[in-house]
């Protein structure tokens, strides 16, 4: 997403670093591109630690690309949030989020297309427009969003522990649009912790708070 803020802490290299280490075999033995998925709570670093996977991927001679959850969403971000002030129903991923491109163009990079169209939302401009993705060299692709979780055509599925409560500060970096002291964005953010509460269980590596790396499956 344009206008967004990544901030990557050793924490987050570390992160990485654990988890390719373990999965690095699987990657070089998969003949077709292989997807990652990284999910949380916001704020907990799912961006950061995406890229960093990716950065970590680069020390292996492999080439990787980051798509984020914010660019499917149907609504660009101002007006998404003011269709949550006016319907308590649109919330989720299942309301939101147009899982089917996010799907959709999983697809097409496991089925070594040479490129994929994708959302790209400007956060600044409040747009969504196309942005054509070359994939030549890609091996690995990157999901990172809150409920990546519940993509189906993905190889590593990793959670973030971190809930709303304890990544006030790293919101504060990157708050957009003064986000973080409105009442209604901690409502929306409680909301979705109970929603992705469970999705935990979907998950192969467990980062915790400490952000130490637990392989689960």
């Amino acid at each position: 997403m344009k206008g967004d803020i990544v901030l990557i802490q050793e924490h987050h290299k570390n992160a990485a670093k654990g988890i390719v280490a373990q999965i690095i075999d699987q990657i070089k033995a998969k003949p077709t591109r292989f997807v990652i998925t990284v999910a949380g709570e916001s704020g907990s670093g799912k961006s950061e630690t995406g890229v960093a996977i990716a950065n970590e991927l680069k020390d292996y001679g492999i080439e990787s690309i980051v798509l984020g959850q914010d660019d499917y969403f149907y609504l660009p971000p101002k007006s998404n949030s003011a269709k949550r002030h006016e319907d308590p129903d649109w919330l989720g991923p299942h309301a939101e989020i147009n899982f089917a491109v996010f799907e959709q163009n999983l697809i097409d990079a496991i089925e070594n297309k040479s490129c994929i169209e994708k959302p790209l939302v400007d956060y600044n401009a409040n747009t969504i427009e196309p942005q054509i993705i070359n994939l030549e060299n890609v091996k690995v692709i990157i999901a990172e969003g809150t409920y990546t979780s519940l993509l189906k055509h993905v190889d590593i599925k990793v959670f973030i522990l971190r809930n709303w409560l304890k990544t006030l500060e790293d919101r504060r970096k990157r708050n957009r649009g003064n986000e973080v002291n409105e009442p209604f964005t901690e409502q929306i953010l409680a909301t979705e912790h109970k929603i992705i509460a469970g999705h935990k269980q979907l998950a192969d590596f467990i980062i915790s708070d400490e952000f130490e790396v637990t392989k689960i499956k």
